[in-house]
């Protein structure tokens, strides 16, 4: 059950099929297939986005597609968006089964935004969006240090 009266929950199936560190996963009921090789640290020979990479990559894309639902929610224009993610991953628990936390330790978004926002409405839309991002959530949950600049730019005339 939604937690808002018109929320609706949604499904997600992917199918993955693969042999050593190297996978193709199929979204259901869509041609989309993303190929995902392990790190070469991990045995990968580099042939594909690690899926390390991927869940990197899906962070900063989710803090893109989450910035444009607040805006639209808000009356808010937004114009480019340039985003970078920098992590650092201690492969101690992956790779040699030590005791901890095998998620991200630290995961840097840097983005700049083209808005037409004071700096105090910008902070409170930059919360807006990283309280309600899933990606940053999950990774946050996971007990990894997010560290979140965002510069807010002016937007171009239309």
């Amino acid at each position: 059950m939604p937690l808002h009266p018109k929320g609706s929950v949604l499904s997600f199936e992917l199918h993955g099929e693969g042999e050593g560190v190297l996978q193709d996963v199929a979204v259901a009921g869509g041609p989309h297939v993303v190929r995902a090789e392990g790190h070469p640290a991990f045995g990968g020979t580099d042939s594909a986005p690690s899926p390390l990479d991927l869940v990197l990559a899906g962070y900063v894309s989710c803090n893109q597609v989450t910035s444009k639902i607040v805006a639209l929610g808000q009356g808010v224009e937004l114009g480019a968006f340039h985003g970078r993610v920098d992590a650092e991953l201690d492969n101690s628990v992956l790779v040699f089964g030590a005791e901890g936390n095998p998620s991200f330790s630290k995961v840097s978004l840097t983005v700049e935004l083209e808005t037409d926002l004071d700096d105090a409405a910008f902070d409170a839309f930059v919360a807006e969006v990283s309280r309600r991002c899933p990606v940053t959530q999950l990774l946050e949950r996971a007990g990894t240090e997010v560290v979140s600049t965002w510069t807010n730019r002016v937007r171009a005339a239309v």
